[in-house]
């Protein structure tokens, strides 16, 4: 007797997928709190050890999953590598605008980019990859749009932070999409490729006396040296839920992360939510919400008619 593959499917998800997907978008969603505790230390040797802890990490990681399989993956032609150091950079100029707004406080503006995020990748894919646009698709990035712009005349000056975040991510995910490379071993090379950069910068840093790593106290050495597990666990995780769920459904998980920093930048680290902010991330949410249903409903009957 055949087993019912879409209740294997669903047992799948249940056991390892959901499960993964939540601890993914929950831990990016906390992401702010780790780096609140270790504002003191300069942005850029932030990420410098943020790159650098990541290296042994992933690479003992894939050397558990893939084992002797592991070279043969990371041999990659010279034109791979190169894009990858073209993607790495870019993965690193968002992880340090991150860093630099959340210790700055400004972390409601880091929710306000990743909320623009997956609007930012419909048009992406659509001037890029010639992805066609729904109606529906359209008018959300209208709204959203119209909600920065109102944003940006609220302020004064553009949103350059919650544009800068969802641009170089949206990017960094396009560059990616067209490069055929698994995504941990295109991580791992792009950490190797950035990680000499970083080393050097730790060294001259160090050279002239103002490196804060080992200066500050043994729990602040101890919260730097987790960065690269703070960075390559969600990411393991999240690689699970994406193996293990439909995209329409790994999808709706993708707001979890941007709604903790939201409360956590307002409730709990006092940022100031004007009016301009209620226009652009009510503009937004209505815009995703659009997007989410039409993708629920387009899931479904595609679905139905398999059935």
């Amino acid at each position: 007797m055949r087993a019912d593959p879409s209740g294997s499917q669903r047992e799948a998800a249940r056991r390892h997928g959901v499960p993964a997907a939540l601890g993914a978008y929950i831990l990016w969603g906390l992401a702010p709190i780790y780096f609140k505790l270790i504002q003191s230390a300069p942005a850029l040797e932030i990420i410098a050890h943020r790159i650098l802890w990541s290296v042994p990490v992933l690479a003992g990681f894939l050397l558990l999953r893939d084992g002797s399989a592991f070279w043969r993956r990371m041999r990659l032609p010279p034109r791979k590598v190169l894009i990858l150091l073209l993607s790495g950079s870019l993965v690193a100029l968002n992880w340090l605008i991150f860093v630099w707004a959340v210790v700055n406080g400004q972390v409601l503006a880091t929710s306000l980019g990743y909320f623009t995020g997956p609007l930012v990748n419909f048009l992406l894919g659509f001037l890029f990859l010639h992805e066609r646009m729904t109606r529906v698709q359209l008018i959300g990035v209208l709204i959203a749009a119209s909600g920065t712009v109102y944003l940006g005349w609220y302020l004064g000056v553009p949103p350059w932070i919650s544009l800068s975040l969802a641009f170089s991510f949206g990017i960094y995910g396009l560059v990616r999409k067209m490069l055929d490379v698994g995504p941990m071993v295109g991580l791992l090379w792009e950490t190797l490729l950035l990680s000499l950069p970083a080393l050097a910068f730790v060294l001259w840093t160090a050279r002239h006396g103002n490196l804060y790593f080992g200066t500050a106290g043994t729990g602040q050495d101890v919260l730097l040296a987790l960065a690269g597990l703070v960075t390559v666990l969600p990411l393991v995780w999240f690689n699970v839920a994406a193996r293990s769920l439909r995209l329409t459904t790994l999808g709706f998980f993708q707001y979890i992360a941007p709604s903790m920093t939201f409360l956590l930048s307002v409730f709990v680290y006092g940022e100031t939510f004007t009016q301009g902010h209620a226009v652009a991330f009510g503009c937004i949410w209505f815009a995703l919400a659009m997007i989410s249903v039409e993708s629920w409903k387009r899931s479904r009957a595609i679905a139905a008619a398999i059935a």
